[in-house]
């Protein structure tokens, strides 16, 4: 019999991850003071794509609405990929890395100051761009220090809150975060293609072959996901006395995609970035030189297609490079006196791994640029009425896994218990039986 107290725990961290939910919703919805609201829709009624739209996306629909959420947590992601970045070439850094927990605790202290500053860079120009837009009731100096502290004090809340969902939740409270805000525009856009459906403007046809590609397309993002490389690490016998030690074999797993989501991030920004500053600077024109580069770039057509598969390959092996480091790899393997069989210890299996790791890159690439590509061409093919991004889906489905796998972390001790505890009941009754 099971003690109930058993899974207390696990119970008390989903409570709070749902009461954690329930506050970032809330906050969602909380406008910023001093903003039209009503040409503010009407705005993103006519503007949806862009980098603002990849924000709005990222916000879970805040930044349309500007709420006090509106700028999310991309301040802190964007800190922390400064950070990793600078912690491979700042000594400093470097070193604090070495130093164990009170090392990682001092980094992420700085990150949090860096994700102030990113927050208060993109909170003045939000606001810049409101009162160049002509989208609030009264342009006003006051109206700008209060929406710049609004939604720097909202990133700010937003980031402790990650934090916290961390600590007492389960899984990573930030990536946790920014799936919510992806997945709550999902019942609206789909009742929208199910009304489409009910109205005759699509086949039922063509709805069961866009679920069954979804499905298709997720089982394909999670094996992909899980695929590791693994290379053969043998450690030599060592004599002590006049026993043998070691001999053991073992296997260093190389992930296809190391650089995980942070390429097609990058690639959407800096695509889409000429063409939201066409947009807001261009005069919203659509004819003449500046009308024909923001077609040219725009999502779906050749030359956008051609960049964004350009810039993931690049941004797959630039952040590979960053974050992985065969020569640190071959050095650990050499102090410790494992080699790689045929491969002699040093430089030649540092040479081996990165030439390994490199295949496995490019793999990893063209295995985002599909993921992140076939989404358009189901748009443009089947005229699907909302956006169902590869960008979107790789978050979903890569912090859904890592969730999955923290909270079977947390059942494992529950487990080993009731485990332990069916063994020792079955002992007393055999102990019984032997006394009878």
């Amino acid at each position: 019999m099971v003690d109930p107290s058993t899974y207390k725990e696990i119970r008390n961290r989903l409570f709070f991850i749902l009461f954690a939910v329930m506050i970032f919703r809330l906050g969602a919805h909380i406008p910023v003071p001093g903003v039209d609201f009503l040409k503010l829709s009407e705005y993103f009624s006519k503007y949806q794509g862009g980098i603002v739209g990849l924000f709005n996306m990222f916000s879970g629909g805040a930044f349309s609405r500007l709420t006090i959420f509106a700028l999310g947590v991309m301040p802190y992601i964007s800190a922390s990929i400064i950070m990793q970045l600078l912690s491979t070439s700042v000594n400093h850094l470097m070193q604090l890395k070495k130093e164990g927990d009170s090392g990682r605790r001092k980094i992420s202290q700085y990150t949090r100051y860096l994700a102030v500053v990113i927050s208060c860079i993109q909170g003045t120009a939000t606001t810049t761009w409101l009162v160049s837009q002509n989208l609030v009731i009264e342009a006003t100096p006051i109206f700008f220090v209060t929406s710049v502290a609004t939604l720097v004090t909202g990133t700010m809340f937003l980031i402790w809150l990650g934090e916290q969902m961390t600590e007492k939740g389960i899984g990573n409270g930030i990536s946790l975060i920014i799936v919510l805000g992806i997945v709550s525009r999902l019942p609206s856009s789909c009742g929208q293609l199910l009304t489409q459906v009910r109205q005759g403007q699509m086949a039922s046809m063509t709805l069961i072959a866009i679920s069954l590609f979804v499905v298709g397309l997720v089982m394909f993002v999670v094996f992909m996901e899980r695929a590791q490389r693994k290379i053969a690490i043998n450690y030599p016998k060592k004599q002590m006395g006049n026993k043998m030690y070691g001999g053991q074999s073992s296997s260093l797993p190389l992930k296809i995609n190391m650089a995980g989501v942070i390429p097609p991030i990058f690639a959407s920004m800096i695509i889409m970035f000429p063409g939201t500053l066409i947009n807001w600077f261009g005069g919203h024109s659509r004819t003449g030189i500046l009308g024909e580069m923001l077609y040219a770039i725009s999502p779906g057509q050749p030359l956008y297609l051609f960049l964004f598969s350009l810039a993931i390959i690049y941004f797959c092996f630039f952040y590979t490079s960053i974050m992985f480091d065969p020569k640190d790899i071959a050095d650990n393997l050499k102090r410790s006196g494992a080699l790689v069989p045929g491969i002699r210890p040093g430089k030649n299996t540092a040479d081996y791994i990165e030439n390994v790791m490199t295949r496995l890159t490019l793999v990893g690439s063209i295995y985002l640029v599909f993921v992140s590509l076939v989404p358009q061409f189901l748009i443009q093919a089947w005229k699907v009425p909302f956006y169902f991004g590869g960008t979107s889906l790789l978050i979903i489905v890569v912090v859904l896994m890592d969730f999955v796998g923290q909270l079977q972390t947390h059942m494992l001790p529950a487990q080993y218990r009731e485990m332990s505890g069916k063994h020792s009941s079955k002992s007393k009754k055999g102990k019984l039986t032997l006394l009878r």
